[in-house]
């Protein structure tokens, strides 16, 4: 079987303890797949903050689909522009942001919660999908906040390599889907309307 990897947390903090300067590009090489999950938790977070949620969620919802689909398409790393990757990053900075989003994520640990390699192709599907809820403009209690709540629970998972948070994500993917789709005719009133708004 498999091994399960380090931990997201251990790989990055023993690549930013070491000497001499480094490039986002070598970040993401030691982050591997696993910077996924970062960039997952970065793009739905705002979303989940009343009224950022009414414009940011769109954006953040394309962004997730094309990172969802890099990452079920077997991408090892997301598609960063070569002179973004060549820029040097502040250690001091990212070590202490890693630390608060590490703080944050041990609220959702619990004993005896089992690591090992997650199949990220379906998780990257997954993840495609519930970007794409996130980006529908719904009139509906909750449209935006709830696919970015899961979306951060899928990112949480990647980050962890924990296969329960996905499945719960992919439960409740799915009842969002279903949630959405009992309204149906709720959204395509908001689609018309928005559609109205653009060409006039």
């Amino acid at each position: 079987m498999q091994p399960a990897p380090k931990p997201f947390f251990e790989t990055l903090h023993a690549l930013l303890d070491a000497e001499g300067e480094i490039t986002l590009g070598e970040l993401l090489d030691a982050a591997g797949e696993q910077t996924y999950g970062l960039l997952t938790l970065l793009l739905s977070l705002p979303s989940l903050v009343p009224g950022l949620n009414i414009g940011l969620a769109p954006v953040g919802g394309i962004g997730l689909i094309a990172l969802g689909s890099q990452l079920a398409w077997g991408t090892a790393h997301p598609w960063v522009p070569r002179r973004v990757q060549d820029q040097a990053i502040h250690k001091g900075r990212i070590k202490n942001a890693l630390a608060k989003l590490e703080a944050q994520l041990d609220r959702f640990r619990w004993r005896g919660a089992e690591r090992r390699p997650l199949n990220h192709r379906w998780v990257g599907a997954c993840i495609t999908w519930t970007g794409f809820l996130l980006a529908i403009p719904v009139p509906l209690p909750f449209g935006n906040q709830l696919p970015a709540a899961i979306l951060c629970l899928l990112g949480a998972a990647l980050l962890e390599e924990r296969p329960t948070w996905a499945w719960i994500g992919a439960a409740a993917s799915l009842g969002n889907t279903v949630y959405f789709a009992s309204s149906f005719g709720l959204i395509a009133r908001g689609f018309l309307k928005a559609f109205h708004a653009l060409v006039q």
